[in-house]
């Protein structure tokens, strides 16, 4: 074998080894990018969960922080045989994340000129989940000539 002869194999032997080189550049760098690239969208997804749950969370402070805000109630009212005035009210949850219970209600009573003729207040023991709705009933004396019945929640807590 001459020299010639011996470059022409070394050469080749070069041109092979770069190819699988090359070869082997291409698949590691398609593979760090395949990589690169899930990583990615798992750290998105994963990002996008903590947004949620951050979000999730502030709503609940918010409802467990602000109850009246969350709350509502409205009734209907009739006199019955003896005079009281009964009373039929139903409480909302509005809130999504918290329940609440044990509901402080302000009853007023209004004549028919609208002028305030007393108040009252009673305290209804019931948890309300997030979302759902109780009805109760009451009676009360009423000063005389009240017309009007208005109740307000004055106060909830939170039900753990």
């Amino acid at each position: 074998m001459n020299n010639h002869q011996g470059f022409y194999i070394y050469k080749n032997f070069l041109i092979q080894m770069n190819n699988k080189l090359l070869n082997f550049s291409i698949y590691f760098l398609f593979s760090f990018f395949l990589l690169s690239a899930c990583n990615t969208k798992e750290k998105k997804e994963a990002a996008r969960q903590d947004q949620y749950e951050t979000s999730k969370k502030t709503i609940e402070e918010i409802e467990k922080e602000s109850p009246l805000k969350f709350i509502t109630v409205t009734s209907n009212n009739k006199r019955n045989i003896v005079g009281q005035t009964v009373i039929k009210g139903l409480i909302k949850n509005k809130a999504t994340t918290v329940s609440y219970k044990d509901f402080k209600i302000k009853v007023s009573f209004y004549s028919k000129t609208g002028a305030l003729l007393e108040e009252d207040e009673e305290t209804i023991m019931e948890k309300i989940e997030a979302g759902d709705e109780f009805e109760f009933k009451s009676k009360f004396f009423a000063a005389k000539g009240s017309e009007e019945v208005k109740l307000k929640i004055i106060a909830a807590k939170v039900a753990n």
